[in-house]
């Protein structure tokens, strides 16, 4: 990235893949889900994120077991997770099978009775009458107070905490743009002198990519809902990959997705808000320019329901995990195509003209001129929809990615896509 910090090579081809414990399985515990950790590795997971490991508040808990994001302790483990040692047997795992492995740091508010109210209250935010307050309109939670140094001195000691007690690889940083830039610049500036980590913000401020390597796409998942509700279309999609373009570093990189704990609890499973458009949706994701594709606990089986944020709600694994290869192609094709790498400045995302001029089909090519992925997307309801490619600037031998089948592709070349069907080849020549 670009400024003072480097973003970790390993990073570049990777994916993420959000973890939650407490609903992985029925035990809910570190133990349990590192048993899925083969099966993932083979799928093609290379980055582990875990929601907050950290205990929950009883104050103003919600539900019975209240949220990961309001901590009482930032340097302990949930019990109900199980033991430190547990999860640095966890890392080590991930670490053997060539994993990384990222922990969620939620610096800009704690729970109610978290242990520093106590030891140190004078951290906190306090309203007219002297009392913690949140300013967001979050029940469960308290803000802290960046104001005070000696906020930003022990917030840098339990991100060390996390990296020298258990070796992890990096951090998700819950609404890192609640939290001062110059807080962030001065952690990551002490942080990496340990080793070199991976910072994932979750925000859309262009700012933030100073320090941070890679970023959310909270407004791409918004307006592909709006397509596939009708309200928006294909040029409003290349309006706001410009608009991307232009805001953002060109080695920022950027988290897309269709899910998450958020939007699965809150706002529906990928399913409800997506429907048929699931699988075109995820291709974008995964080979969109700078893209780092994240995946939620389920997406593979898949989840189709919304899981329960503040109680015991757990996924069911019992049947087999329907699209496992569906995204281990996607996996394996960016770790082979160096077109699809973020960060690289020679990469480049093409729009590829079509005889249809743009209605309904997205077509584009992924290319640095010796690798190159072309992507062909139906993204409407519409059906038996036929075209040619009017400018594809690299005709040749193409592979399909998911057959295998190879043919020559220029623009004679024609087309037929279903309601939100996908093509996706590989250059051959």
């Amino acid at each position: 990235m670009s400024g003072k910090f480097s973003t970790p090579g390993w990073a570049a081809s990777s994916n993420i893949y959000e973890v939650n414990i407490r609903q992985y399985t029925p035990e809910g515990t570190l133990q349990a889900f590192a048993r899925h950790l083969p099966r993932l590795q083979q799928m093609g997971v290379e980055i582990l994120w875990f929601m907050p490991l950290t205990p929950v508040s009883l104050e103003k808990r919600q539900g019975s077991l209240g949220s990961y994001y309001a901590c009482s302790d930032y340097t302990s483990l949930n019990p109900d997770y199980g033991t430190n040692e547990d999860f640095l047997q966890l890392v080590n795992q991930a670490h053997e099978l060539g994993m990384k492995v990222l922990v969620d740091i939620v610096a800009n508010h704690t729970g109610y009775d978290h242990v520093w109210t106590k030891e140190h209250p004078e951290f906190y935010k306090k309203n007219e009458e002297g009392e913690f307050f949140d300013s967001h309109g979050w029940v469960d939670v308290i803000d802290l107070d960046y104001d005070n140094e000696e906020v930003h001195t022990a917030m840098v000691d339990v991100m060390k905490f996390w990296v020298q007690e258990f070796d992890v690889d990096g951090f998700r940083c819950d609404m890192a743009h609640l939290v001062p830039l110059e807080f962030w610049q001065s952690a990551r500036t002490e942080l990496d002198t340990i080793k070199p980590l991976f910072w994932l913000a979750e925000t859309e401020d262009a700012s933030y990519h100073e320090v941070f390597d890679a970023s959310f796409t909270w407004n791409f998942l918004h307006l592909v809902e709006d397509m596939y509700r009708g309200n928006k279309f294909i040029p409003d999609l290349l309006q706001m990959i410009d608009d991307y373009a232009a805001n953002f570093p060109a080695d920022a990189y950027r988290l897309y997705f269709i899910t998450n704990h958020d939007e699965n609890s809150h706002s529906g499973s990928e399913y409800e808000r997506l429907g048929n458009a699931v699988r075109a949706i995820w291709i974008l994701c995964a080979t969109s320019l700078n893209s780092i594709p994240l995946m939620y606990s389920g997406q593979e089986i898949p989840n189709k329901r919304r899981l329960l944020f503040f109680e015991k709600d757990p996924i069911d694994w019992s049947g087999q995990c329907m699209l496992a290869d569906f995204y281990k192609t996607l996996y394996d094709l960016r770790k082979r195509n160096s077109a699809l790498a973020a960060g690289d400045q020679n990469n480049q995302m093409v729009l590829v003209e079509t005889t249809l001029e743009g209605k309904n089909i997205l077509a584009y090519l992924r290319t640095n001129h010796k690798d190159s992925v072309l992507v062909l997307l139906n993204l409407s309801h519409s059906s038996m929809i036929k075209f040619k490619l009017t400018n594809l600037v690299e005709t040749g031998r193409y592979r399909s990615v998911w057959s295998g089948l190879e043919l020559e592709i220029d623009e004679d070349t024609q087309f037929e896509l279903q309601a939100w069907e996908y093509l996706v080849y590989e250059k051959q020549d």
